[in-house]
């Protein structure tokens, strides 16, 4: 079985399109989807806002949920109307993941295939295949982005400026200099291409 990691450097740059894309381009995998929202120190790294929006659980530590509503409006229903048998919510305060790790690695040990959206799990888990989007034009560069970009096996990269200078600072791109990269816009964030990537990268990890 395997597990796939899709990140970013920054909110709203398509990980969660990028996730549905490969449930529905790939439906032989069976997946089961997972979304990681981190928030705290004032921020919600879901949508900026802070510490008493949504995605905030009663005692501000941590929660896991399981998706039900197929109606398509949140993230983790975007996966079930994917097609994933399972879609999962984990919300943790900044800095406390670990103590969702128990449950998180309960829930993958009993689930086929696995796609993940976090950068953060990474600091637990080695996944068999990480993706992280990039838009150049968009300066915030999460920390847990950075820190991971040397571990990803292919960079999705937004189309629009990928042309110019990225406004990124102090944020080198030498550590994936020489992977994989895979041109997406906002319209067309699986491509052809990325799906036989990742499918063949999943195939051959079976292979072995």
């Amino acid at each position: 079985m395997a597990t796939i990691v899709i990140g970013g450097h920054t909110r709203s740059v398509g990980k969660t399109s990028v996730v549905a894309g490969l449930i529905s381009a790939l439906p032989e995998f069976h997946w089961t989807a997972m979304k990681i929202t981190q928030y705290g120190h004032g921020i919600c790294s879901a949508n900026g806002q802070g510490c008493d929006c949504d995605c905030a659980t009663a005692d501000h530590a941590w929660a896991v949920s399981e998706e039900k509503n197929r109606d398509g409006r949140s993230d983790t229903s975007r996966f079930l109307v994917a097609g994933a048998a399972h879609a999962w919510w984990v919300r943790t305060e900044q800095g406390r993941l670990a103590e969702a790790m128990p449950r998180v690695r309960q829930i993958v040990a009993e689930s086929g295939n696995v796609i993940i959206e976090s950068n953060s799990i990474l600091r637990f888990i080695k996944p068999d295949l990480y993706l992280t989007l990039l838009d150049p034009q968009t300066a915030d560069f999460k920390a847990s982005a950075q820190i991971f970009l040397d571990r990803a096996d292919a960079i999705l990269l937004h189309a629009a400026g990928s042309g110019e200078n990225p406004v990124w600072d102090r944020v080198s791109l030498k550590p994936v200099a020489h992977h994989p990269i895979f041109t997406i816009t906002p319209q067309q964030y699986v491509t052809s291409e990325i799906v036989k990537f990742v499918r063949n990268h999943l195939t051959a990890r079976v292979l072995k």
